[in-house]
């Protein structure tokens, strides 16, 4: 059955008399003056009932507390292991970075690894512990 046969019949889904809609983002256009042209306005974000548009989940995990991640130092790891593992586990972490935590927990008993949310602190954490480290997580807000 070809696309014309489709639309005598009165099928809605052929492409002539298709009730297909355009997926895209919805935009408000306003007339700055006639015959100049307009304005597109921010484009209007649909969400599904249940679901956080990305703003809301970007405005939460500004505002969720902060965690700072510990590593604690030990007798039983190489430095080098230490080094290496916080570049696998932390995203970001450089050469330079990992050496100077390694090196602090080292010295003092315990380094900051990295400050960031309640669940990625426990993330981190886990991951390091993982792979025989001495790790822990506390609020970032109090203490020194």
């Amino acid at each position: 059955m070809d696309k014309v046969d489709m639309a005598s019949r009165g099928d809605r889904s052929c492409i002539y008399k298709g009730r297909c809609q355009s997926h895209a983002i919805p935009m408000a256009l306003s007339a700055a003056a006639p015959g100049k042209g307009g304005v597109l306005d921010r484009p209007v974000e649909k969400t599904t009932p249940g679901r956080q548009s990305e703003f809301d989940v970007k405005k939460k995990r500004k505002m969720t507390p902060p965690y700072r991640v510990i590593l604690h130092n030990d007798n039983y790891n190489r430095r080098e292991y230490v080094v290496q593992v916080l570049m696998k586990v932390i995203p970001g972490m450089t050469v330079d970075n990992a050496v100077n935590i390694m090196q602090e927990a080292h010295v003092n008993g315990l380094s900051v690894v990295i400050v960031c949310s309640q669940s990625e602190a426990e993330e981190h954490c886990t991951s390091l512990r993982g792979n025989g480290l001495r790790s822990s997580i506390e609020p970032a807000s109090g203490g020194c």
